[in-house]
C-alpha cells in the first residue's frame, strides 16, 4: 500500500464486511494492544454506527460512533499495521465527523498515544488521564 492510493470509507451493512472490521480490530486491540475480547467486543455493537476503510479492494481500518446522552461518542478507531501513516485514520475519523448530526457534540477517549493525533483534527483534551482495559485514555471533545 502506498500513501497516494485511494481511501474509501463506507457505513457498513452486511455481515460480511462486519466481520472485515471485527478482524481488523481483534489484530490491532486484541493482539497487538493485548485488550481482553470481552472489554473490545461491547454492549454498544449493536446500536452503533461501524465503518470500514478501504484502500483498493483491502479492508485497512474501521472505527464507530454512537450516541450517547452526552453526545456523540467516536470509538474503535483501528488501522492495519500496514496501512497505517497512510491517512487512513485521518480519513476514517472526518468521515465520522461529517456523518454525526452535531459536531459540537462529538467526544472520544483517546488511547495517550494518539492524543497529538486527534488535537491535529481539532479534538482538545479534557479532564484527567484514566485507563481502559489497562491502557491510559484522556477524554477528548471536538472544538476545532
Amino acid at each position: 500500500m502506498t500513501k497516494d492510493q485511494k481511501i474509501t470509507i463506507s457505513i457498513i451493512e452486511s455481515e460480511s464486511v462486519m466481520r472485515e472490521s471485527r478482524a481488523i480490530r481483534q489484530l490491532v486491540f486484541v493482539e497487538e494492544q493485548n485488550v481482553a475480547p470481552e472489554i473490545e467486543y461491547d454492549e454498544f455493537e449493536g446500536v452503533a454506527t461501524h465503518i470500514i476503510a478501504r484502500m483498493g479492494t483491502k479492508a485497512v481500518g474501521t472505527a464507530r460512533w454512537r450516541q450517547t446522552d452526552k453526545g456523540f461518542k467516536l470509538e474503535r478507531f483501528a488501522v492495519l499495521l500496514s496501512a497505517r501513516g497512510l491517512g487512513v485514520g485521518d480519513a476514517l475519523v472526518r468521515f465520522v465527523l461529517d456523518h454525526i448530526e452535531d459536531r459540537s457534540k462529538a467526544y472520544l477517549n483517546s488511547q495517550t498515544s494518539a492524543i497529538g493525533f486527534y488535537a491535529k483534527l481539532g479534538f482538545r483534551e479534557v479532564g484527567e488521564i484514566f485507563y481502559e482495559a489497562d491502557i491510559p485514555h484522556r477524554k477528548m471533545i471536538y472544538r476545532p
